[in-house]
């Protein structure tokens, strides 16, 4: 029985986190760039309506990945310094995932296409984290 439930969270967890960084993805490299021959009214009219629809999304990503990443340190323990520093630096760079695409989907965000940017550069540096840690551990 652990077995299944350690596939439905590891479903839980790719799921969660391709929703959250594809979304991101598509947002920042496609819809930002197509919007440019907008006026400056109707181009942050529609970035606010996006941010609005993707919301609900992020939210259940956000969830998801926490809920699915607890259970994934709490099940599988007994590693050693190098695996837990680099797990580390992994759950830092998650955290400002989240902060980060929490702000983004916020209303009237400022910032919206660096704080978009962040989060892929962190997101890419995640999976490149867990390729490591799925290779050597």
């Amino acid at each position: 029985m652990l077995y299944v439930l350690q596939v439905i969270m590891r479903w839980l967890h790719f799921s969660s986190l391709a929703v959250l960084l594809g979304g991101v993805a598509y947002w920042r490299m496609v819809l930002m760039p197509s919007t440019l021959a907008l006026t400056e009214a109707e181009r942050t009219e529609l970035s606010e309506r996006d941010a609005a629809a993707f919301r609900p999304f992020v939210l259940a990503a956000v969830a998801g990945v926490l809920v699915s990443g607890t259970f994934n340190v709490l099940a599988f323990p007994g590693h050693n310094l190098t695996h837990n520093i680099v797990l580390g630096v992994k759950l830092l760079l998650a955290a400002h995932v989240f902060a980060s695409v929490l702000l983004a989907v916020r209303k009237g965000h400022p910032g919206r296409p660096r704080t978009l940017t962040g989060v892929l550069v962190s997101g890419a540096m995640i999976l490149a984290l867990s390729a490591y840690l799925k290779v050597f551990y």
